[in-house]
């Protein structure tokens, strides 16, 4: 099942970009044995669309058709890293294709682009930068390959 990181911003060089860049290419090493992967990432820039509204149909465009869609958003459910593990692999044992991970700008996910998901994700109750989720949620998807694998990254 491919993976893709459909989010609002565009992410330069620096300590975030290094980050992501990092646990993508561990996961994509990882996840190949568990059927997993790649993980893509898309772009959406902000100056093409300002508002949550304007922003959703090209989130929406940006994930493939049929994915199942995760939006994070802090209204959403928490859930451990294993149980994000378990997440990712029941998605891919449905034969699922495609997973979208959708993180919205500085203003949120619409109403609309938050009922179009199957999975409302929170990494917090906090809001988090939408940069800083995205490094967070590269680890976890890193995070849960590792423990699909049974690898001793993840440690309880």
């Amino acid at each position: 099942m491919r993976l893709h990181i459909c989010a609002v911003g565009r992410l330069r060089k620096g300590p975030e970009r290094a980050l992501i860049d990092d646990y993508r290419s561990r996961f994509d090493r990882t996840g190949r044995a568990l059927s997993l992967g790649p993980c893509e990432e898309h772009e959406i820039d902000e100056r093409k669309a300002t508002s949550p509204s304007a922003q959703a149909p090209l989130l929406a465009r940006a994930a493939p058709d049929g994915a199942h869609l995760v939006a994070l958003d802090e209204r959403g459910v928490s859930l451990t890293s294993p149980d994000f593990a378990r997440l990712l692999a029941e998605t891919r044992d449905r034969g699922t294709r495609d997973m979208a991970f959708l993180i919205g700008g500085a203003d949120g996910l619409s109403p609309e682009m938050r009922a179009q998901a199957d999975t409302l994700l929170s990494f917090s109750q906090m809001v988090w930068p939408h940069m800083l989720a995205r490094v967070m949620l590269a680890e976890q998807i890193y995070r849960a390959a590792t423990i699909l694998s049974g690898s001793p990254y993840h440690r309880e």
